[in-house]
């Protein structure tokens, strides 16, 4: 299967397997015609913004066993929706991201200037 491309132009990366992550779980997050939420931005989890999403009714830190879900505690990487990152980043709450595991398609919603700013490796591009 070839993979498909980040936010820097190259192949997508992992962006976490413990906890298992992306739409697939497979760990990236990669998309599809299944996929409505957009699970395309790598996040490493924070306790500011795990409570930002909750508050805004996403909860992310709460384990939910029916969907192999085990809850994130700060410093877990995720594939959250493009939108939830966005609503995060317009509220000052954004968590960082990892752009090599962040799919291209984000681009599509949000500026690769923001996205940087945000970076954790910005020795990737």
């Amino acid at each position: 299967m070839r993979m498909p491309k980040n936010v820097l132009g190259g192949e997508l990366q992992t962006c976490c397997t413990d906890p298992m992550t992306g739409f697939y779980r497979d760990g990236c997050c990669r998309t599809g015609p299944d996929d409505h939420g957009l699970h395309l931005v790598c996040i490493e989890a924070n306790d500011e913004f795990l409570a930002f999403s909750k508050s805004r009714g996403n909860d992310l830190s709460t384990p939910n066993p029916m969907y192999q879900f085990p809850g994130l505690v700060a410093g877990d990487r995720w594939c959250l929706c493009v939108e939830r990152w966005k609503e995060a980043l317009d509220a000052d709450m954004a968590p960082a991201i990892v752009l090599a595991s962040t799919h291209i398609s984000a681009l599509e919603f949000v500026d690769l200037e923001d996205l940087r700013a945000y970076a954790i490796d910005v020795s990737a591009g």
